[in-house]
């Protein structure tokens, strides 16, 4: 990919054009997440290097989000306003950018001849990209008089159409014959703040008060959860800073009743970050959690939350798939919010309790992570299958005898959930019995209900072997 640029709000040759700047920033959050760096961590490095005040991180941030869902219509447009392929990551990035703001003046507040004009300043203050401005110019004033033609013409493909890969495509349309469609678009849309109420300081109802005392519109979704009508700054959420609530997903707030954990217990939750179902666990009952995670920087923001509401865990840096029986020389340390660093992070004690959130592909989350659908191998999912079925392995021989193992994923893909289930049980069929939870959620947007599309299996051990 093409060099990163540093970007100084003071210094900036765009530092009069805002939306030059804008967009010359989420070009180059865009160009990274097409040589693989995620979203939110290429948002992250550009950020570190221009300094951006909030108003521009914000306005960057939705401009990259923007075009992440309108990918596959920008580039096929691309494709036809170009004579040949795009060679520079960032100019890509950047015609991206601008023709998926170009497609939706109206949503995205700004006029056409603005957004042209600004791209062109944008393209200006790059050196790399100086000599192609006067492209970008023709480029988009030649949609602008087209797009009738145009616009039409992508939508008949199905990338053009749906704005993910063709083999997503197909393979959500494989798995859920009756609902590709809507999956599809929920997944594009943009998703909304959901908050989960700490019972330990709130009820839902008082919460929801505090939020209309406070201006706020709001809709309970679940027994915990609360939907804003309109998302805010979480520095502007009421009693946010205090543990009142959490930025969590309706479906993702099931997870913590699913395991049904009583003061007392002793409670595993793998794979733990980045954190949500942790906090929520410690806010339902007085237990003793053990929270692992592979990467000492997530366990860190673990950390924080549970400083926030005032709870504590013990914090383990840790591989899933290892520390069974056989590696268990050592006890894990460090109860509290601090993290240690262990390899043989189980000290052989049972779990009476045990939350596997297993990696997956996140295909249940797109509309929240629209790049995933643009980083994401058709191979992924068989690998991450595979991994996964060597951590629920390894975790079962943590569990007491009569404890639960609740088995989730954020995957629409069912050899990542239901396969995955099924398969676990098969092979521990002697020991294993598999109890009523919701199965496949598939990504919802109604006036009852606004999650996304999660997966949950509950099993308990009988007998006492492992």
């Amino acid at each position: 990919m093409g060099r990163l640029i540093k970007l100084d709000v003071t210094q900036s040759p765009t530092k009069n054009d805002p939306l030059a700047f804008h967009l010359y920033g989420a070009a180059q959050a865009v160009a990274q997440v097409k040589s693989g760096t995620a979203l939110p961590p290429a948002l992250h490095r550009i950020f570190l290097d221009s300094s951006p005040s909030p108003q521009a991180r914000g306005a960057i941030q939705d401009i990259a989000y923007r075009t992440m869902r309108q990918l596959g219509l920008a580039e096929g447009l691309l494709a036809l306003l170009t004579v040949k392929p795009v060679q520079l990551p960032v100019l890509q990035g950047l015609l991206s950018c601008a023709l998926a703001l170009l497609v939706d003046t109206e949503e995205c507040g700004y006029d056409a001849f603005t957004i042209v004009n600004q791209a062109v300043d944008a393209a200006a203050s790059d050196p790399d990209m100086a000599h192609a401005k006067g492209m970008v110019n023709a480029v988009l004033r030649r949609f602008l008089r087209e797009q009738a033609v145009l616009l039409p013409q992508v939508r008949k493909t199905p990338a053009g159409h749906w704005n993910y890969p063709v083999w997503w495509i197909d393979r959500i349309r494989d798995a859920y014959p009756d609902h590709w469609q809507a999956i599809l678009q929920t997944g594009n849309r943009q998703p909304p703040l959901t908050l989960r109420i700490n019972q330990r300081k709130t009820s839902l109802p008082d919460y929801l008060q505090m939020l209309h005392d406070a201006g706020l519109e709001a809709t309970a979704v679940g027994p915990f959860a609360v939907k804003l009508h309109k998302a805010i700054p979480v520095a502007q959420i009421p009693g946010f800073a205090d543990g009142f609530c959490s930025v969590q997903d309706a479906a993702a707030q099931l997870a913590a009743p699913l395991l049904d954990v009583q003061p007392g217990m002793r409670v595993l939750d793998a794979c733990a970050a980045p954190g949500g179902k942790t906090g929520h666990l410690l806010e339902i009952a007085d237990i003793a959690l053990s929270a692992l995670d592979h990467d000492p920087k997530r366990l860190r923001r673990i950390a924080e939350n549970l400083t926030r509401l005032q709870l504590s865990a013990s914090l383990l840096i840790g591989d899933a798939r290892l520390g069974g029986l056989k590696s268990a020389e050592a006890g894990a340390k460090d109860i509290g919010n601090n993290i240690g660093n262990n390899s043989n992070w189980w000290d052989g004690r049972r779990f009476d309790r045990i939350l596997a959130d297993l990696p997956c592909t996140a295909s249940g989350i797109v509309r929240r992570h629209p790049d995933i659908r643009w980083l994401r191998r058709k191979t992924d999912t068989a690998q991450l299958a595979t991994l996964s079925a060597g951590i629920l392995d390894n975790l079962w021989q943590m569990l007491e005898p009569n404890g639960k193992l609740l088995l989730a994923t954020c995957s629409l893909w069912p050899q990542e959930s239901e396969q995955q289930a099924v398969a676990f049980g098969v092979r521990h069929h002697h020991n294993a019995v598999r109890l009523p939870a919701p199965g496949q959620l598939l990504p919802t947007v109604d006036a009852q209900q606004d999650h996304d599309g999660l997966f949950y299996a509950l099993f308990q051990k009988t007998g006492t072997g492992i």
